[in-house]
């Protein structure tokens, strides 16, 4: 394959890996979590063009500039500094490469009743955060099965109603599967830090970080953005 090399932060499982590593010549797949890695293993076990690093954002175990891409989807919003972990992911790219992120959005384009219902669950996620860890594990999966599950399937009944469904909380996961509902439901309640950034804001990292012609999705889900190492 001609996609270059690459690697994908925070891999967890590998559910964007497995999508990557067919289009690429090589992926590494970094993740702190032991745990994740062992998952991530076993769903590429069928990939021959892929390594694993048990190792932080801020120690990626490769040389400087040595990347033809770089990707990280969902993570950088869970981590103490995103804009150094930006920085440190920007290092390891070559001029020109292209880094992909995805970071919850801080609801800037969403009206103010909208923020009072985050602020609400918000709450919640607190609380289950500071659960021992079978206990959070129960509680996200039970998250997905009576809020995501219904509140997906009724925006999915609206949608064919033809009524707007933009505006319907979790509506981006009307047409997804139960597992991304319970892999996300685990991601957003059970991790202690969570923030949430403006499209300016992920704008002023990249660029800070050396980034230009940054591009954002206007689709759900907010924000995902791409920039072209300087």
């Amino acid at each position: 394959s001609d996609g270059g090399v690459g690697i994908d932060i925070g891999c967890g499982s590998g559910r964007w890996s497995m999508m990557i590593a067919p289009r690429v010549a090589h992926l590494h797949l970094l993740d702190v979590s032991p745990d994740a890695l062992v998952v991530a293993k076993e769903n590429l076990s069928g990939a021959r063009n892929v390594s694993f690093h048990l190792a932080s954002v801020n120690e990626i175990p490769l040389a400087p500039q040595s990347l033809d891409f770089a990707v990280a989807l969902g993570v950088l919003h869970h981590v103490p500094d995103t804009q150094a972990a930006i920085n440190k992911i920007a290092g390891k790219l070559k001029p020109g490469a292209p880094f992909m992120v995805y970071l919850y959005y801080a609801f800037d384009n969403r009206p103010s009743w909208y923020r009072m219902l985050w602020k609400a669950s918000d709450r919640l996620r607190i609380l289950v955060a500071q659960l021992p860890h079978p206990l959070r594990f129960v509680l996200s999966q039970l998250i997905a099965l009576f809020v995501y599950w219904p509140l997906a399937r009724l925006s999915k009944l609206a949608d064919k109603l033809g009524f707007p469904v933009r505006s319907m909380p979790l509506s981006w996961y009307r047409d997804k599967s139960f597992y991304v509902m319970r892999t996300d439901a685990y991601d957003r309640f059970c991790t202690s830090l969570e923030k949430r950034f403006t499209r300016e804001q992920i704008a002023a990292m990249f660029a800070q970080a050396g980034f230009r012609d940054i591009r954002f999705s206007e689709s759900e889900p907010y924000w995902c953005a791409v920039g072209f190492k300087g």
